[in-house]
């Protein structure tokens, strides 16, 4: 662990139980964990599901910004045992979920290992992701893709709304 602050961002979705129950959750878990705070969160968005098959209830999604100490492995490692404790389980690929906790962008790093790809593949190719990203840090930027609010028209033709 490093003792230098990185800015991160974290994506939420949730379809099943209370997803602002589990988003206010994951925010009080994010905060809690060691050398890192919260320094802002989006609204939450209704989106419906992508990729999935079969019928599946629409999902909440939200953006989160923090300040970290800790380096991605860690931290990703702590979003899925922030998930489990929120109920989150995997019976199968695309399953609809409690809580889901995407780590997006850690500062500029490029990772590309197993089980960790940074930036996060395919954001800049889903609305649910850059629609809150850009509320709450409209001058980030996805390493080696782009600034976000250049990305949006991109996503343009995807349904969102604002809760």
């Amino acid at each position: 662990m490093s003792s230098t602050l990185v800015r991160a961002y974290v994506a939420f979705g949730a379809n099943l139980g209370e997803p602002r129950a589990a988003l206010d959750c994951a925010i009080q878990a994010l905060s809690a964990l060691h050398g890192t705070r919260v320094v802002a969160f989006s609204s939450c968005y209704r989106t419906a599901p992508v990729g999935v098959e079969g019928e599946q209830p629409d999902y909440t999604n939200a953006v989160i910004a923090i300040d970290t100490t800790l380096a991605p492995r860690p931290l990703l490692e702590s979003l899925l045992a922030i998930e489990h404790a929120g109920g989150r389980t995997r019976d199968y690929h695309q399953a609809p979920r409690t809580m889901d906790l995407d780590l997006l962008l850690h500062g500029d790093a490029i990772v590309d290992e197993p089980g960790l790809v940074l930036p996060h593949p395919r954001m800049h190719q889903r609305a649910f992701v850059l629609q809150p990203l850009a509320e709450i840090a409209p001058d980030a930027s996805v390493p080696g893709i782009g600034q976000v609010t250049d990305l949006l028209p991109g996503v343009a033709d995807q349904q969102i709304s604002r809760l």
